[in-house]
Formats: C-alpha cells, sequence, structure tokens
C-alpha cells in the first residue's frame, strides 16, 4: 500500500476530530452556556425583556448595563449627590450651546443627550457627568422606568451608562455626534461606585444582559465590548443617606466562575 492512501484514515479521522469539535463549541457557546449564565433571581420579572437599546432609525444602539430600584424621586436625589447633572432637553438654544462649548472649550455640565430607544419608549430622565472642561468628554446615562413594582416591590428602572470620548460624526448616518469609549463595563462601575460612595445604596447585584461579547457595534458604528451583565443598586428610600457601604449581593457560582474567565480574555478586547 502507499504512503498516499496510508496517510488517508488519518485524515479522515482528523477531520471527524475538528467536526467533533466544532459541534461542541457551537452547543456549548451558542445553546447551553448563554443559558446558564443567565441569573435573574432578585429581579425575576425582568427576564423577558431585551437588554439593548436602538436609535430612532431602529439601529441596535447601547447596551442596558445599569439598574435602579426606587420611584424617580430616589433616582433623581440619588444621582444629584452622586455628583450627576439632569441633561438640557435639545432644541435649537441648547444644541447651539453645546456646540460653542466644544469649540470654544467652555463648561456645560448639562449638555442634552441624544435620545435612545427601549422597547419603543425614548429616555424618561438623562443624566450626565463632565469630564473635561467642555461637552466633548463626559460620562452620561439614560433611564426608562421599566417595572412599577419589582419583586422588592418597588419601581426598576434600567438605563445604558457610556463614556463619550470624543465628538465626530456617525460612521452609520454621517450625523455629528459624540464616540463612546470601549470599555462600557467600566462605565457601569464608575456610577456604580459614585452612589455608593455617596452613601445612597443599600445594596447591589448583577443579573444579566446582553451576554459577553468582545465586537459589539453602538448606534453610531462605535466598537464596545461587555461581560454582558446589568449592574443593580437598590436605592435608599426617601434619599436618607447610609452610615455604611452598600452590601453586594453573591452571584450564582457559575456567573462567577464565567466573569473570572471573562476578566482574562479581556485583553483581546479593542482599546480605541
Amino acid at each position: 500500500m502507499s504512503q498516499k492512501h496510508s496517510e488517508l484514515p488519518e485524515i479522515e479521522f482528523a477531520l471527524a476530530a475538528l467536526s467533533a469539535l466544532g459541534a461542541v463549541y457551537f452547543v456549548a457557546a451558542y445553546l447551553v452556556l448563554p443559558t446558564i449564565w443567565k441569573h435573574y433571581e432578585h429581579q425575576k420579572q425582568l427576564e423577558p425583556l431585551s437588554a439593548l437599546t436602538r436609535t430612532a432609525q431602529g439601529i441596535p444602539g447601547d447596551p442596558i448595563n445599569i439598574g435602579l430600584i426606587g420611584n424617580q424621586q430616589d433616582v433623581v436625589c440619588a444621582l444629584h449627590y452622586a455628583g450627576w447633572y439632569p441633561a438640557d432637553p435639545i432644541t435649537f438654544r441648547t444644541s447651539l450651546a453645546i456646540v460653542g462649548s466644544v469649540l470654544l472649550n467652555r463648561p456645560y455640565p448639562d449638555a442634552p443627550i441624544s435620545p435612545l430607544y427601549y422597547r419603543g419608549e425614548k429616555q424618561l430622565l438623562a443624566f450626565e457627568k463632565p469630564d473635561s472642561k467642555s461637552a466633548d468628554r463626559r460620562h452620561h446615562l439614560r433611564l426608562w422606568q421599566v417595572l412599577e413594582s419589582g419583586d422588592e416591590g418597588r419601581p426598576v428602572w434600567l438605563g445604558a451608562t457610556t463614556f463619550d470620548r470624543s465628538v465626530g460624526f456617525s460612521r452609520y448616518t454621517g450625523a455629528v455626534t459624540h464616540h463612546i469609549a470601549p470599555n462600557t463595563d467600566l462605565e457601569r462601575e464608575q456610577l456604580t461606585e459614585d452612589l455608593n460612595s455617596a452613601r445612597l445604596v443599600d445594596a447591589i447585584y448583577q443579573i444579566s444582559g446582553i451576554g459577553p461579547s468582545l465586537t459589539r457595534h453602538n448606534g453610531e458604528g462605535d466598537l464596545y465590548f461587555t461581560d454582558g451583565d446589568i449592574w443593580i443598586s437598590r436605592l435608599v428610600k426617601g434619599c436618607e443617606k447610609r452610615e455604611a457601604p452598600a452590601i453586594a449581593l453573591a452571584n450564582p457560582p457559575i456567573v462567577a466562575f464565567k466573569n473570572l474567565v471573562w476578566k482574562g480574555a479581556t485583553f483581546l478586547a479593542p482599546t480605541d
């Protein structure tokens, strides 16, 4: 028998092994792991809801990555004491003001924020926290009330928080817009820490969001990465400050393992 014929069984075995590995990967990555990583034990009513915003044109926008528990007065008061400003509505005057802020490097801490839509509704509340003298760099937050009474018997808000790193043009529409920094998880953690440092949170926990991804794009075409979880802060009632930091509720073991693996994978994530 020639050497060529003797190699055929080895090649066939290798191809079969690769096919088997591919099948295992597909089942694990797309069916099993996304299911077992889901955790809504603290807010079961949120499980059927989407975790992604959309632009006015229907393009997938920023991820839902933050949650707040409390009525509107609790939310507004907590963000105020945490150093966040309510955004002005978009009008001709405020549009000129934000352009002047960027071009002339002038402060505008309550500059308007463009609308995004969640479940067909524009954000009910919008806040920002300046990062430079002008409005070209800022942390910003959009919020929607999604439940009048969640599992804790209080209103539930979901939001998308990202960091505007520069002003430029949308890759999809060509309109002037802000471009976001790719690490949306960092913004989620910063906002949570701001609220906790203000002593206006009594508990912090996580639930599932869009799931882990290194290569998603928002509504302006900006690349971002996330572990896919939503961090929820249960606000104190009546804006009465706590003496101690918030209690952090533990994740289920499989989710804790996922987060550990994710930290090791972020070295592959984009940095700009």
